[in-house]
Protein backbone atom coordinates (compact mmCIF):
# COMPACT_ATOMS: atom_id res chain seq x y z
CA UNK A 1 0.00 0.00 0.00
CA UNK A 2 1.34 3.41 -0.94
CA UNK A 3 2.94 5.32 2.43
CA UNK A 4 1.87 8.57 0.82
CA UNK A 5 -0.87 9.87 1.97
CA UNK A 6 -3.34 11.90 -0.87
CA UNK A 7 -5.14 14.68 0.12
CA UNK A 8 -8.12 15.85 -1.91
CA UNK A 9 -8.09 19.63 -3.07
CA UNK A 10 -11.04 21.38 -1.71
CA UNK A 11 -12.57 21.73 -5.58
CA UNK A 12 -11.73 18.84 -7.87
CA UNK A 13 -10.09 19.34 -11.10
CA UNK A 14 -10.45 17.19 -14.34
CA UNK A 15 -6.63 15.81 -15.45
CA UNK A 16 -7.17 14.20 -19.13
CA UNK A 17 -3.68 12.42 -18.01
CA UNK A 18 -5.34 10.55 -14.28
CA UNK A 19 -7.11 7.00 -15.68
CA UNK A 20 -5.33 4.73 -16.94
CA UNK A 21 -5.52 2.43 -20.25
CA UNK A 22 -9.23 4.75 -21.60
CA UNK A 23 -7.64 8.57 -19.92
CA UNK A 24 -8.04 9.56 -22.94
CA UNK A 25 -11.90 9.33 -23.32
CA UNK A 26 -12.63 10.46 -19.81
CA UNK A 27 -14.16 13.62 -18.90
CA UNK A 28 -16.24 14.67 -17.40
CA UNK A 29 -19.09 16.45 -18.97
CA UNK A 30 -21.69 14.81 -21.86
CA UNK A 31 -22.99 15.46 -25.05
CA UNK A 32 -21.83 14.99 -28.69
CA UNK A 33 -18.52 15.91 -29.68
CA UNK A 34 -18.43 15.53 -33.41
CA UNK A 35 -21.22 15.29 -35.96
CA UNK A 36 -21.50 11.39 -37.39
CA UNK A 37 -24.21 9.96 -39.62
CA UNK A 38 -24.49 6.22 -38.29
CA UNK A 39 -24.69 3.70 -41.24
CA UNK A 40 -28.38 2.11 -41.42
CA UNK A 41 -28.79 -1.48 -42.83
CA UNK A 42 -32.35 -3.32 -43.87
CA UNK A 43 -33.75 -4.89 -40.80
CA UNK A 44 -36.32 -3.54 -38.65
CA UNK A 45 -33.56 -3.19 -36.05
CA UNK A 46 -30.34 -0.93 -35.78
CA UNK A 47 -28.03 -2.30 -33.37
CA UNK A 48 -24.48 0.03 -32.15
CA UNK A 49 -22.86 -1.69 -29.87
CA UNK A 50 -19.31 -3.78 -29.13
CA UNK A 51 -19.07 -7.20 -27.85
CA UNK A 52 -18.23 -6.17 -24.50
CA UNK A 53 -19.95 -7.97 -21.34
CA UNK A 54 -23.00 -5.57 -21.29
CA UNK A 55 -23.04 -5.25 -25.48
CA UNK A 56 -23.04 -9.34 -25.87
CA UNK A 57 -26.07 -9.21 -23.52
CA UNK A 58 -28.12 -7.91 -26.39
CA UNK A 59 -26.60 -9.87 -29.48
CA UNK A 60 -27.18 -12.82 -27.39
CA UNK A 61 -30.96 -12.17 -26.95
CA UNK A 62 -31.43 -10.96 -30.55
CA UNK A 63 -30.09 -14.26 -31.58
CA UNK A 64 -32.02 -16.16 -29.13
CA UNK A 65 -35.25 -14.65 -30.49
CA UNK A 66 -34.28 -15.62 -34.55
CA UNK A 67 -32.95 -19.33 -33.13
CA UNK A 68 -36.82 -19.58 -31.70
CA UNK A 69 -38.16 -18.42 -35.43
CA UNK A 70 -39.32 -15.26 -34.13
CA UNK A 71 -37.91 -13.36 -38.22
CA UNK A 72 -39.16 -10.20 -37.18
CA UNK A 73 -36.38 -9.46 -34.54
CA UNK A 74 -33.62 -9.69 -37.47
CA UNK A 75 -31.31 -6.91 -36.89
CA UNK A 76 -28.22 -5.33 -38.38
CA UNK A 77 -25.23 -4.32 -35.63
CA UNK A 78 -22.83 -2.07 -36.31
CA UNK A 79 -19.18 -2.02 -34.83
CA UNK A 80 -18.74 1.22 -32.29
CA UNK A 81 -14.95 1.80 -31.95
CA UNK A 82 -15.17 2.82 -27.88
CA UNK A 83 -11.19 2.96 -27.86
CA UNK A 84 -11.55 5.73 -30.74
CA UNK A 85 -14.91 8.25 -29.27
CA UNK A 86 -17.01 6.59 -31.84
CA UNK A 87 -19.79 6.93 -28.95
CA UNK A 88 -19.26 10.74 -28.84
CA UNK A 89 -20.85 11.24 -32.30
CA UNK A 90 -24.41 13.38 -32.69
CA UNK A 91 -25.93 10.29 -34.13
CA UNK A 92 -24.91 8.07 -31.53
CA UNK A 93 -25.63 10.66 -28.55
CA UNK A 94 -29.46 11.01 -30.10
CA UNK A 95 -30.10 7.26 -29.55
CA UNK A 96 -28.06 7.47 -25.98
CA UNK A 97 -27.38 10.48 -24.41
CA UNK A 98 -25.52 8.67 -22.21
CA UNK A 99 -23.14 7.41 -24.75
CA UNK A 100 -22.19 4.39 -23.70
CA UNK A 101 -23.13 0.85 -25.74
CA UNK A 102 -25.11 -0.74 -26.74
CA UNK A 103 -27.64 1.59 -28.35
CA UNK A 104 -30.59 0.09 -30.57
CA UNK A 105 -32.94 2.11 -32.48
CA UNK A 106 -36.21 -0.14 -33.50
CA UNK A 107 -37.59 1.48 -37.17
CA UNK A 108 -40.55 -0.67 -36.58
CA UNK A 109 -42.28 2.40 -34.96
CA UNK A 110 -43.31 5.55 -36.25
CA UNK A 111 -40.93 7.68 -35.41
CA UNK A 112 -38.01 5.25 -34.59
CA UNK A 113 -38.06 3.87 -30.92
CA UNK A 114 -34.48 4.57 -29.11
CA UNK A 115 -33.48 2.14 -26.62
CA UNK A 116 -30.28 2.59 -24.39
CA UNK A 117 -29.04 0.60 -21.25
CA UNK A 118 -28.48 -2.76 -22.09
CA UNK A 119 -31.16 -4.37 -19.17
CA UNK A 120 -33.79 -1.55 -21.37
CA UNK A 121 -32.94 -3.62 -24.17
CA UNK A 122 -33.45 -6.72 -22.73
CA UNK A 123 -37.38 -5.98 -21.46
CA UNK A 124 -38.07 -3.94 -24.36
CA UNK A 125 -37.13 -6.95 -27.12
CA UNK A 126 -38.50 -9.37 -24.24
CA UNK A 127 -41.88 -7.89 -23.82
CA UNK A 128 -42.53 -7.00 -27.54
CA UNK A 129 -41.63 -10.23 -28.40
CA UNK A 130 -43.22 -11.90 -25.25
CA UNK A 131 -40.50 -13.96 -24.94
CA UNK A 132 -37.57 -14.71 -22.28
CA UNK A 133 -39.42 -13.34 -19.39
CA UNK A 134 -41.73 -15.50 -17.34
CA UNK A 135 -45.85 -14.97 -17.70
CA UNK A 136 -46.33 -15.92 -14.22
CA UNK A 137 -46.39 -12.90 -12.00
CA UNK A 138 -43.66 -14.63 -9.31
CA UNK A 139 -41.37 -16.03 -11.79
CA UNK A 140 -41.45 -12.76 -13.65
CA UNK A 141 -41.13 -10.52 -10.76
CA UNK A 142 -38.07 -13.32 -9.79
CA UNK A 143 -36.77 -12.46 -13.29
CA UNK A 144 -36.92 -8.91 -13.13
CA UNK A 145 -35.21 -8.82 -9.75
CA UNK A 146 -32.32 -10.96 -10.70
CA UNK A 147 -32.06 -8.66 -14.08
CA UNK A 148 -32.16 -5.17 -11.60
CA UNK A 149 -29.12 -6.83 -9.16
CA UNK A 150 -27.21 -7.21 -12.49
CA UNK A 151 -27.48 -3.90 -13.67
CA UNK A 152 -26.82 -2.84 -10.29
CA UNK A 153 -24.04 -4.95 -9.00
CA UNK A 154 -21.80 -5.46 -12.29
CA UNK A 155 -20.41 -1.85 -11.72
CA UNK A 156 -18.78 -3.16 -8.93
CA UNK A 157 -16.91 -6.12 -11.16
CA UNK A 158 -16.10 -3.92 -14.30
CA UNK A 159 -15.98 -0.78 -13.38
CA UNK A 160 -14.25 -1.32 -9.67
CA UNK A 161 -12.54 -4.66 -9.60
CA UNK A 162 -11.80 -5.22 -13.53
CA UNK A 163 -10.46 -1.40 -13.32
CA UNK A 164 -8.13 -2.05 -10.92
CA UNK A 165 -6.69 -5.38 -11.30
CA UNK A 166 -6.40 -5.31 -14.93
CA UNK A 167 -6.43 -1.87 -16.54
CA UNK A 168 -4.87 0.68 -13.63
CA UNK A 169 -1.75 2.82 -14.38
CA UNK A 170 -0.09 0.60 -11.37
CA UNK A 171 -1.62 -1.73 -9.14
CA UNK A 172 -2.87 -0.56 -5.54
CA UNK A 173 -3.39 -3.13 -3.09
CA UNK A 174 -6.59 -0.89 -1.39
CA UNK A 175 -8.88 -0.84 -4.07
CA UNK A 176 -8.00 -4.00 -5.29
CA UNK A 177 -8.46 -5.84 -2.08
CA UNK A 178 -12.47 -3.76 -1.48
CA UNK A 179 -13.27 -4.57 -5.07
CA UNK A 180 -12.19 -8.32 -5.18
CA UNK A 181 -14.23 -8.53 -1.66
CA UNK A 182 -17.10 -7.02 -3.42
CA UNK A 183 -16.70 -9.26 -6.41
CA UNK A 184 -16.56 -12.70 -4.51
CA UNK A 185 -19.76 -11.77 -2.42
CA UNK A 186 -21.27 -11.53 -5.35
CA UNK A 187 -20.34 -15.02 -6.75
CA UNK A 188 -21.52 -16.07 -3.51
CA UNK A 189 -24.88 -14.68 -3.94
CA UNK A 190 -24.90 -16.31 -7.26
CA UNK A 191 -23.66 -19.69 -6.52
CA UNK A 192 -26.11 -19.58 -3.26
CA UNK A 193 -29.29 -19.07 -5.56
CA UNK A 194 -27.76 -21.44 -8.16
CA UNK A 195 -27.44 -24.19 -5.89
CA UNK A 196 -31.32 -24.53 -5.74
CA UNK A 197 -32.49 -23.07 -9.43
CA UNK A 198 -31.50 -24.27 -12.65
CA UNK A 199 -31.54 -20.75 -14.09
CA UNK A 200 -31.54 -17.51 -12.47
CA UNK A 201 -35.51 -16.90 -12.47
CA UNK A 202 -36.18 -20.69 -11.12
CA UNK A 203 -36.92 -23.01 -13.66
CA UNK A 204 -36.86 -20.77 -17.01
CA UNK A 205 -34.10 -19.77 -19.43
CA UNK A 206 -34.79 -15.92 -19.30
CA UNK A 207 -33.52 -12.43 -19.98
CA UNK A 208 -31.86 -12.16 -15.99
CA UNK A 209 -29.60 -14.74 -17.63
CA UNK A 210 -28.60 -13.27 -20.42
CA UNK A 211 -27.59 -10.34 -18.49
CA UNK A 212 -26.19 -12.16 -15.98
CA UNK A 213 -23.51 -14.70 -17.89
CA UNK A 214 -21.50 -12.25 -19.87
CA UNK A 215 -20.27 -10.45 -17.01
CA UNK A 216 -20.60 -13.10 -14.49
CA UNK A 217 -20.20 -16.27 -16.47
CA UNK A 218 -17.72 -15.02 -18.79
CA UNK A 219 -15.43 -13.95 -14.71
CA UNK A 220 -15.82 -17.42 -13.58
CA UNK A 221 -14.93 -19.24 -16.98
CA UNK A 222 -11.60 -17.35 -17.05
CA UNK A 223 -12.60 -15.28 -19.79
CA UNK A 224 -12.34 -11.31 -18.28
CA UNK A 225 -9.40 -10.05 -16.44
CA UNK A 226 -7.69 -13.36 -15.80
CA UNK A 227 -8.44 -13.19 -12.58
CA UNK A 228 -10.22 -16.68 -12.00
CA UNK A 229 -7.46 -17.69 -10.22
CA UNK A 230 -7.04 -14.75 -7.93
CA UNK A 231 -10.77 -15.35 -6.99
CA UNK A 232 -10.67 -18.67 -6.31
CA UNK A 233 -14.01 -19.32 -9.00
CA UNK A 234 -13.64 -23.17 -8.47
CA UNK A 235 -14.91 -22.33 -4.92
CA UNK A 236 -18.52 -21.50 -6.97
CA UNK A 237 -19.33 -25.03 -8.52
CA UNK A 238 -22.92 -24.27 -8.84
CA UNK A 239 -22.29 -20.71 -11.21
CA UNK A 240 -19.22 -22.79 -12.80
CA UNK A 241 -21.71 -25.11 -14.00
CA UNK A 242 -24.96 -22.63 -14.83
CA UNK A 243 -21.90 -20.62 -16.31
CA UNK A 244 -20.86 -23.58 -18.61
CA UNK A 245 -24.60 -24.51 -19.84
CA UNK A 246 -25.16 -21.48 -20.79
CA UNK A 247 -22.32 -20.91 -22.74
CA UNK A 248 -22.98 -24.35 -24.72
CA UNK A 249 -26.30 -22.47 -26.12
CA UNK A 250 -25.88 -21.90 -29.88
CA UNK A 251 -27.29 -18.37 -29.61
CA UNK A 252 -24.81 -17.35 -26.79
CA UNK A 253 -22.19 -18.70 -28.70
CA UNK A 254 -23.12 -16.98 -31.66
CA UNK A 255 -24.24 -13.90 -29.91
CA UNK A 256 -20.88 -13.39 -28.30
CA UNK A 257 -19.53 -12.73 -31.33
CA UNK A 258 -21.01 -10.22 -32.99
CA UNK A 259 -18.92 -6.60 -32.90
CA UNK A 260 -15.99 -8.57 -31.70
CA UNK A 261 -12.93 -7.28 -32.82
CA UNK A 262 -10.58 -9.08 -30.69
CA UNK A 263 -9.30 -12.86 -29.41
CA UNK A 264 -9.09 -15.93 -32.42
CA UNK A 265 -10.14 -14.31 -35.49
CA UNK A 266 -12.97 -17.29 -36.03
CA UNK A 267 -14.30 -15.87 -32.41
CA UNK A 268 -14.72 -12.17 -34.09
CA UNK A 269 -17.10 -10.56 -36.59
CA UNK A 270 -16.75 -6.96 -36.66
CA UNK A 271 -21.15 -6.43 -37.98
CA UNK A 272 -23.76 -8.66 -38.54
CA UNK A 273 -26.64 -8.15 -41.36
CA UNK A 274 -27.68 -11.26 -41.45
CA UNK A 275 -27.41 -15.00 -40.20
CA UNK A 276 -24.89 -15.87 -42.92
CA UNK A 277 -22.47 -13.58 -41.49
CA UNK A 278 -22.14 -16.29 -38.45
CA UNK A 279 -22.62 -19.09 -40.54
Amino acid sequence: MSTTPYTPPKVWQFDSENGGKWASLNKPTSGATFEQQLPRGQHPFQLYSLATPNGQKVTIMFEELLAKGISDAEYDAFLIEISEGSQFGSDFVAINPNSKIPALLDTSTEPATRVFESGSILLYLAQKFSSFIPQGAQAKTECMNWLFWQMASAPYVGGGFGHFYAYAPEPMEYPINRFAMETKRQLDVLDKHLAQNEYMAGDEYSIADMAIWPWYGALVLGQAYDAAEFLSVHEYRHLLAWAKKIEQRPAVQRGRRVNRTWGEEDEQLRERHSAADLD
